[in-house]
């Protein structure tokens, strides 16, 4: 990760393939399993001017990363989830934080501001609800709480219904999304430039949005400014789904028949529906579809992600293939003899490879495989790929630069791509001088590396301890951290900091300066009622966060300074389940697909029981969420038993063909061993004729011998022939 030393203004990362000399083991061993963001492609970067002694013209700009790179950040974040738009970008941390960073353009970083982020910076906002992944378009943000609530922000007012609640206004801080998801958990959701798609915990399927070309499956071309269900799958369940421009698609699950047996199954089927411009539906033609259409071509397989680009839609099978449709111009496709008009399976150096993950940018394709390795294809303007050029690449071509780096997730934006790789301790033996002071270690000036920053510093400059240090095997007990470390944990442990702090004004457009007055003028007293409920709650040894209580749909929003005005009681019991993500790859705008994985974080705010007086209490949404789910086990246990069933039938027949064949076996057997004892006796016969033959001409006189001894020894040939005729017939016989 990146840090700021006291002395420098620029930022430094603290990545190495070598392990540390520090002393600290235990505090490696524990960064080991921290996340590292690495980008390459287009990015915003920092273009200040320094014109005078004080004086600093502020401003951003682009440049090309043509190798990954450690996203810098003047904190230690460790990531879970990282995702791309088209010129910013979002990452989750274990902890449930959202950063973003890039262009704000109509708010879509979230900060309430008109301001460019070259880092990552936190969204105060959504401190208190624990988020568990997010998406990103080119002109709006989403983000999923693990509790089920979707909220969005972003340039809202050029775009019919983007941000889905229910008007054209834009939002600069991230705003919840009720109405038709009010009692609905939301699992999962894909941004696209002009529409969004959400899956419910339950697998339904809503879209909102732009409605051109029947992008959002309703059977008509009209624009809907908030969420409602794909009609035509209602009753399937919809496990993954992914938005480009002007198309959509989704992996429905789809209960199957074996032709071989009555064996019902269940498999993943790749629907599109939208504009088919270039062939990016997969359905062989130009034709428009207004609702979703199942590929025909591809119904063999069993598919569990989908990813779209600008014009082009990859999808993952179970088994690890990727097949890919749409427009071949830079070599998106992955296959060289193949030009987009029906689906084709990527091959080549990914053919051996068990392909975990996909992602699309507008014109290039990012797969992760089993191996932890990455390979990336297609458009390779301003670096996007990876390769250390910006020549395309028109078969899947492994990312060097990330060969040793054990990547988890990869995501891809328009022009650019990121991936999350497991954190590598900064090598003290590589490491000259003390990133503090600058001064080279000897035989007096020892290394260390400081447990919040991860950088190495020499004694002298961590020589002070600080509690909760980042990189610390305890956060309970004090470790040893360099002096900017030690401030900054020392100002985010004061309480007059947060009071002390002055936040920009958001800019709301088309609200009254009225309900901002009043929102703030709400917050601090709701704020202290929340922190004497949680001291009075710690008191009575009960372990419940008492930013929990801001997960009422009244007050959820209680730090968005305009958007709505706290109203009402705050109601104890109530406490909002936790959703079950579904695993499935998303694709941004004309950007890329995502697929959340499960994290093991520490029990979120949002699924701690509030105390009431009379107990423990679930809300009935929640009850009748729970009850759906267990109609659904049993039905899916009853599935399984019925299986079971079948299966134990089929070994029963097979049984008895096998006592059938063994009894077969066991009479040829004894058949066998009667003819070979009467060929024994046949050959005793004959040895017995001969014997008499012999002894027959020996009796005969002499004289008379004599006169027929040629007409004997004819008898005897016959004899003899006759007897080798008739033992020749009775082998052929047995």
């Amino acid at each position: 990760m990146l840090t700021k030393g006291p002395s420098s203004d620029v930022l430094r990362a603290s990545i190495s393939s070598a392990p540390s000399t520090s002393s600290h083991g235990s505090a490696q061993d524990e960064c080991d399993s921290l996340g590292d963001v690495y980008v390459w492609g287009e990015v915003i970067c920092d273009n200040s001017v320094r014109t005078g002694s004080d004086t600093v013209i502020r401003s951003t700009g682009r440049s090309d990363i043509l190798l990954p790179k450690p996203l810098e950040s003047s904190l230690v974040l460790d990531v879970y989830h990282v995702d791309c738009g088209v010129k910013h970008a979002a990452l989750v941390t274990k902890n449930g934080e959202v950063f973003t960073w890039g262009e704000d353009s109509g708010g879509r970083l979230g900060h309430g501001a008109r301001e460019d982020s070259v880092h990552p910076r936190l969204v105060e906002s959504l401190t208190v609800s624990n988020v568990d992944f997010v998406a990103c378009g080119e002109f709006h943000t989403c983000a999923v709480t693990t509790a089920g609530e979707l909220y969005t922000w972003g340039d809202g007012t050029h775009n019919v219904g983007l941000l889905g609640h229910g008007n054209d206004v834009g939002h600069w801080i991230p705003k919840r999304i009720s109405g038709a998801l009010e009692s609905l958990q939301v699992a999962y959701v894909s941004c696209g430039t002009w529409h969004t798609a959400l899956i419910t915990s339950m697998g339904q399927l809503f879209t909102f949005g732009d409605g051109s070309f029947g992008v959002l499956g309703h059977g008509d071309l009209k624009s809907i400014s908030y969420p409602r269900e794909v009609e035509s799958l209602s009753g399937l369940k919809t496990i993954a789904v992914a938005c480009g421009v002007w198309h959509t698609a989704a992996i429905v699950e789809v209960i199957v028949t074996r032709s071989s047996s009555s064996v019902k199954l269940s498999a993943g089927k790749l629907f599109t529906w939208g504009d088919s411009d270039k062939h990016r539906l997969g359905h062989g033609d130009k034709e428009a579809r207004l609702k979703p259409t199942c590929v025909a071509t591809l119904i063999d397989h069993d598919f569990y992600r989908v990813a779209c680009g600008h014009s082009l839609t990859v999808a993952l099978t179970t088994s690890g293939q990727v097949l890919s449709m749409g427009n071949a111009v830079y070599g998106q496709l992955g296959n060289l003899h193949s030009d987009g008009r029906i689906p084709c399976l990527v091959e080549d150096k990914i053919a051996g490879e068990h392909v975990l993950q996909i992602a699309c940018g507008s014109y290039h394709v990012a797969v992760l495989t089993s191996r932890s390795e990455v390979f990336t294809w297609g458009k390779g303007a301003n670096g996007r790929l990876g390769h250390g050029d910006i020549e395309d690449r028109k078969v899947p071509t492994l990312v060097e630069a990330l060969k040793d780096r054990a990547v988890r997730y990869i995501a891809c934006g328009a022009n650019f791509t990121a991936a999350i790789c497991q954190h590598k301790w900064v090598s003290g033996a590589d490491q000259s001088q003390c990133s503090s002071c600058r001064q080279p270690f000897g035989f007096t000036r020892k290394r260390r590396n400081c447990c919040n920053c991860g950088l190495v510093h020499c004694n002298a400059c961590t020589s002070r301890k600080a509690l909760r240090a980042a990189l610390a095997p305890n956060s309970g007990k004090p470790y040893r951290v360099c002096d900017s470390c030690f401030l900054k944990l020392n100002n985010s442990s004061d309480p007059n900091s947060a009071n002390r702090r002055k936040d920009p004004v958001p800019y709301q457009p088309g609200e009254s300066n009225g309900d901002t007055k009043l929102a703030k003028a709400t917050l601090p007293s709701n704020m202290d009622m929340i922190r004497s409920l949680d001291i009075k709650a710690g008191r009575q040894g009960k372990k419940t966060d008492g930013l929990s209580f801001l997960r009422n749909p009244q007050v959820s929003s209680l730090l968005q300074l305009s958007d709505i005005a706290l109203s009402g009681g705050l109601d104890m019991n109530r406490s909002a389940p936790r959703a079950v993500c579904i695993p499935a790859t998303r694709s941004v705008t004309t950007s890329r697909a995502v697929s959340p994985f499960s994290r093991k974080p520490s029990p979120p705010r949002s699924t701690t029981p509030v105390p009431t007086a009379h107990g423990l209490s679930l809300s009935k949404s929640a009850t009748d969420n729970i009850v759906k789910a267990n109609e659904l086990l049993n039905q899916e246990v009853e599935r399984l038993r019925a299986q079971v069933d079948n299966l134990r039938n089929r070994c029963e027949l097979q049984d008895l063909e096998l006592q059938k064949s063994a009894k077969k076996v066991q009479e040829a057997m004894t058949l066998v061993a009667e003819e070979s004892a009467k060929s024994k006796a046949a050959k005793e016969v004959i040895k017995s004729l001969t014997a008499q033959l012999k002894d027959m001409a020996e009796r005969f006189p002499p004289d008379h011998c004599a006169y027929n001894v040629n007409e004997t020894k004819q008898h005897i040939i016959i004899w003899n022939k006759a007897l080798i005729e008739w033992w020749s017939t009775f082998v052929f016989l047995f």
